[in-house]
């Protein structure tokens, strides 16, 4: 297998999404017909449903924390995590997961950009906070400021990812010109903006490679590179050698 080749110019940003955490066994909640209890994700995934049934989707959300808490971080999150260590300010995650395995990994360098499963916010204050309890039933939580409605700290269906975000991630990509590698590591690069940032790397001149053990024929024709394996078996030695 090829190494990742880097010199002390070189800037590294890296995309990763589900198949990352799926190699922990994360947990997915949702069945082959893509129903979660028979329910729609957008019921318990968008203001739309939370609105309408806010205990169903903390219900949702409570099982992905106890999910998510049981399984530890995996090689693929080390090997992150000491390139980020290696690199400082020439390394940028972006992680489309919510889980918090890049965090505990010890990733610091790193946007969430869909949100983060172990915070909430106030729907009126909107300051999100650390927050890992659970939440099976009523009483659900209540901002202790303005007493509206806590929800999840998460970017539903039919919101925005957070501007400040984006424009960290292109100034990344602007200011490393040439010298960008850009690595997608366990997506599918379905969604967007995250699916544009391959188009992003090549306009400025970067170096493309996609990392899954299962990519899709059309995403793969637009990188440089494909290593075709899993993330925790690939990146040790693709950073780092042998």
């Amino acid at each position: 297998m090829k190494r990742l080749q880097l010199d002390d110019q070189t800037r590294v940003l890296v995309l990763t999404g589900a198949g990352v955490s799926a190699e922990s066994g994360v947990p997915t909640f949702r069945g082959m017909n893509g129903l979660w209890e028979g329910h729609q994700v957008e019921e318990v995934a968008s203001p739309e449903g939370f609105a309408a049934d806010p205990e169903l989707v903390w219900r949702f959300y409570s099982l992905r924390r106890d999910g998510a808490s049981k399984v530890q971080p995996n090689p693929g999150h080390h090997a992150l995590a000491r390139l980020e260590a290696a690199l400082g300010e020439r390394f940028l995650l972006v992680t489309q997961n919510v889980d918090g395995l890049h965090a505990r990994a010890g990733s610091r360098r790193m946007l969430a950009i869909h949100g983060e499963l172990f915070q909430s916010r106030c729907e009126q204050c909107a300051q999100p906070f650390a927050d890992a309890h659970t939440y099976f039933a009523r009483p659900l939580p209540t901002c202790a400021t303005c007493g509206r409605a806590i929800r999840p700290h998460i970017v539903w269906f039919g919101e925005m990812l957070d501007p400040a975000h984006l424009e960290q991630v292109y100034r990344f990509i602007d200011e490393a010109g040439p010298k960008l590698v850009f690595l997608a590591i366990g997506t599918s690069g379905q969604v967007y903006p995250a699916s544009g940032l391959v188009d992003a790397a090549h306009a400025v001149g970067g170096k493309t490679w996609l990392i899954d053990a299962a990519p899709s024929e059309g995403y793969a024709a637009r990188f440089d590179e494909l290593v075709i394996g899993k993330s925790g078996e690939v990146l040790p030695p693709l950073f780092f050698g042998p």
